[in-house]
C-alpha cells in the first residue's frame, strides 16, 4: 500500500467511500425542506434502530411498562440512508443530523432534546425513573452513561467503520480500534464482576445506554465481529446482556423504528401499543 501523505490543507474533492459515502459530507445543515410529521402523544420521536435509536425506545418502553402513561409516544422513521436526517424539519431539531431526536409536547412550549445520552437524562429527570437520586449512586450512574457516550465512537466510528464498512480493509486502522475495543470490554467486564447491572445492583440508563451497542457486540449481532474479538473471554458482560435483553421492554424498544433483520422484529413506526401486534412488517406484508 503506498503510503498517504496528507496535503498542507484538506479539500472535500470525492466521495469517502465505504457504505456510507452518500450521506458523509464535511458541512451541516439541510438539504431539502421537509417538515416532520406531528402525532397525538406528548413526545414525538424521530430516529431509526440503530444502536444510539434503540436506546431511547427501550427507555420509552420501560417506563410504559412502569405504568408512566405520559411516555406514550409516536416513533417516526428516519431513514438515515435515504439523508432523511438532512430534511429542514430534521434540522430544525437536531442540528448535528444524527439520530435520535425527540420533541416533547406536554408543556406549553415544545422542548427539543437531541443526542440519545441527553434524551436518556431528560426523561429520567422528567419522570423520576431508572436513575438513583442519592448522591453516590447518582454520580455513579452518570460517570458511566457518559463512559458510554465517550467511548462508543471507538467502538462505531472507529472499530466499526474499519471492519464492516470502509471500501478497504487497513490493518493498521482495524488493529487500532479493536485493541480500544476490547480494553473497554474489559473495563465493563471487571465492573460487572461484582454488580448485576453496569451502575450498581438497579438496572438504569447506564445500562440502556451501553447494552444496544456493547450488548449488541459480544451477543453477535454487531458488526459481525463475535469471533474476531473472541466475546466469550467477557463473562460478565454476556452474563449481563443476556439479562438485559430478556427484559420485555427491551425486546420491545428493539423492534421500534427497524427496517432490517427478520420482518417480524420490524416495527418500522410505532404510534400505540397495540402496534407490536398489528403492525409488524410480517403483519403488513401478509395483509398487502
Amino acid at each position: 500500500m503506498t503510503e498517504y501523505t496528507p496535503p498542507k490543507i484538506w479539500v472535500w474533492n470525492k466521495p469517502s467511500g465505504g457504505q456510507f459515502a452518500s450521506i458523509n459530507r464535511p458541512i451541516s445543515g439541510s438539504t431539502h425542506d421537509k417538515d416532520l410529521p406531528v402525532g397525538r402523544h406528548p413526545l414525538q420521536l424521530y430516529s431509526l434502530a440503530t444502536p444510539n435509536g434503540v436506546k431511547v425506545t427501550i427507555m420509552l418502553e420501560e417506563l410504559l411498562a412502569l405504568g408512566h402513561s405520559g411516555a406514550e409516544y409516536d416513533a417516526w422513521l428516519i431513514n438515515i440512508n435515504d439523508g432523511d436526517q438532512f430534511g429542514s424539519g430534521f434540522v430544525a431539531v437536531n442540528p448535528n443530523s444524527k439520530i435520535p431526536a425527540m420533541m416533547d409536547r406536554s408543556g406549553p412550549e415544545p422542548v427539543r432534546i437531541f443526542e440519545s445520552g441527553a434524551i436518556l437524562l431528560y426523561l429520567a429527570e422528567k419522570f423520576g425513573a431508572f436513575l438513583p437520586t442519592e448522591v453516590p449512586a447518582r454520580a455513579e450512574c452518570l460517570s458511566w452513561l457518559f463512559w458510554q457516550m465517550g467511548s462508543a465512537p471507538y467502538l462505531g466510528g472507529g472499530f466499526g467503520h474499519f471492519y464492516s464498512y470502509a471500501p478497504t480493509k487497513i490493518e493498521y486502522a482495524i488493529d487500532r480500534f479493536a485493541m480500544e475495543v476490547k480494553r473497554q470490554l474489559d473495563v465493563l467486564d471487571h465492573r460487572l464482576a461484582n454488580n448485576a447491572y453496569v451502575a450498581g445492583n438497579e438496572y438504569t440508563i447506564a445500562d440502556m445506554a451501553i447494552w444496544p451497542w456493547y450488548g449488541a457486540l459480544v451477543q453477535g449481532t454487531l458488526y459481525g465481529a463475535a469471533e474476531f474479538l473472541s466475546v466469550n473471554e467477557y463473562k460478565n458482560v454476556r452474563r449481563w446482556a443476556d439479562a438485559v435483553r430478556q427484559r420485555p421492554a427491551v425486546q420491545r424498544g428493539r423492534m421500534v423504528n427497524r427496517i432490517s433483520g427478520d420482518p417480524a422484529s420490524q416495527l418500522h413506526e410505532r404510534h400505540d401499543a397495540a402496534d407490536f401486534e398489528t403492525k409488524t412488517q410480517d403483519k403488513l406484508l401478509a395483509g398487502s
